[in-house]
């Protein structure tokens, strides 16, 4: 049997009922794999292994109750917990012990998962970046903001974490880490006790080594998907959004390449002609808008302990005029309101995670531009790996669905990555 910190979390949660394995053992592989990588990947901001250790022992003695059965989790420090700080990404907030954990961290505990640590996140999950790199090139990217959920996941250190999204937030470290995002729908999962950026768009997801471990980790966050009916013949929408042009060779040939293997298995493929014209700079606005409500304050209390990249946001949302604020939300209304007629035709939408490769530098975490339109319209995303580019690091694609369609997605998505695995 592969080590147990290489295990994806559906494989760890049926060895955990089972009894074949305990949490301890995995909760102990897990630690040992941050020992010896967090040097190089640095993807945790808050580490207490004894802690722990206690929760996985606990678990055990519990007989593993719930659908997580004593699953190390990974928690974005922007997340609050009772027992682990959260620091937000900032050292305005660095030490803070929030009173209580967050809505979805006490959902994670009742389904008996063990808050194996806080990852690193950017800047009040904004621009600037942390100290995470990518576990595939220490010199590029891992991401953002959801950085150290996800290259706590392509390491190999945790098998699941939560991340959020505001633009491209858990989608972009997807790909550019080589690991499987889900953004669920706007709304789906409570946000009480998550910072927040843009009320609107923010959405928190999670990140895991295979689809068939989404619908775990939602029942371990209290989401229970419906039954979905067997998949016929998946109908498949090539999306080419307003954000395409700015696509890479790396990730159009992956998304060339995806098409061509569902098409071969069976998948009806068929162009999108619309491309939601105008959506990405709507999306923009709106969250500079709201980011200017919720982080103004801070900005007026601590000046320049924010960065020049998050204090440059508040001040554009400041501009904001209450007309192109309402325009910018019309644009994203009227684009809602198309999306069901599309979803009458397709199944799932396939369009590309990012422009390409993570880029080489840790000063910034790349370009969201191809997640701004589906966080603004507020459709549930898989990620998906989908190969490797030129420079040997991670592609992904894009799999969206429609609004509430988060059960059918996910069963997609698991058909999907069977498909590209045999091609």
């Amino acid at each position: 049997m592969r080590a147990l910190h290489e295990l994806d979390a559906s494989t760890a949660a049926t060895l955990l009922e089972r009894g074949e394995i305990t949490a301890e053992a995995l909760t102990r592989s897990c630690l040992e794999r941050i020992e010896d990588l967090e040097p190089r990947v640095q993807a945790f901001e808050a580490l207490d292994p004894d802690l722990a250790l206690c929760e996985a022992r606990r678990a055990d003695a519990a007989g593993r109750p719930g659908p997580l059965h004593g699953l190390p989790v990974g928690v974005k420090d922007i997340i609050d917990t009772a027992d682990l700080p959260t620091a937000r990404g900032s050292p305005i907030f660095a030490g803070r012990r929030p009173g209580a954990d967050a809505a979805c961290v006490a959902a994670l505990r009742r389904a008996g998962g063990i808050v194996l640590g806080k990852t690193v996140t950017t800047e009040l999950a904004y621009s600037f970046p942390g100290k995470t790199r990518n576990p595939h090139d220490p010199a590029r990217t891992p991401g953002g903001s959801s950085s150290g959920s996800a290259a706590a996941v392509a390491a190999g250190m945790v098998p699941a974490a939560l991340g959020t999204q505001t633009a491209g937030s858990l989608i972009r470290p997807g790909a550019y880490c080589g690991v499987v995002a889900l953004k669920p729908t706007h709304g789906l999962v409570p946000l009480d006790g998550v910072s927040p950026f843009a009320p609107s768009l923010d959405t928190l997801g999670v990140l895991v080594r295979s689809a068939r471990d989404l619908p775990l980790l939602l029942a371990g966050l209290g989401v229970l998907l419906p039954p979905t009916a067997p998949i016929g013949r998946l109908r498949v929408g090539l999306c080419r959004t307003e954000a395409w042009d700015g696509t890479l060779p790396a990730s159009r040939d992956a998304v060339a390449r995806a098409a061509a293997a569902l098409a071969l298995a069976g998948a009806e493929v068929t162009e999108v002609e619309e491309r939601f014209a105008g959506l990405s700079d709507a999306q923009r606005t709106v969250m500079a808008a709201e980011a200017a409500v919720t982080l103004g304050p801070l900005r007026d209390a601590h000046g320049d302990r924010l960065s020049p990249q998050l204090r440059a946001l508040v001040a554009d949302g400041e501009r904001v005029s209450p007309e192109a604020l309402a325009t910018a939300r019309g644009a994203a209304e009227a684009g809602r309101a198309r999306l069901p007629a599309l979803f009458a035709r397709f199944d799932v939408l396939l369009g590309a995670s990012t422009q390409g490769e993570a880029p080489v530098g840790l000063t910034s975490t790349g370009d969201p531009a191809l997640n701004r339109i589906w966080t603004l319209l507020g459709t549930p995303c898989v990620q998906l790996p989908a190969g490797r580019g030129p420079a040997g690091m991670p592609v992904g694609i894009q799999l969206v669905g429609a609004r509430g369609g988060d059960a059918a997605l996910c069963a997609a998505a698991a058909l999907v990555e069977e498909v590209l695995g045999d091609a």
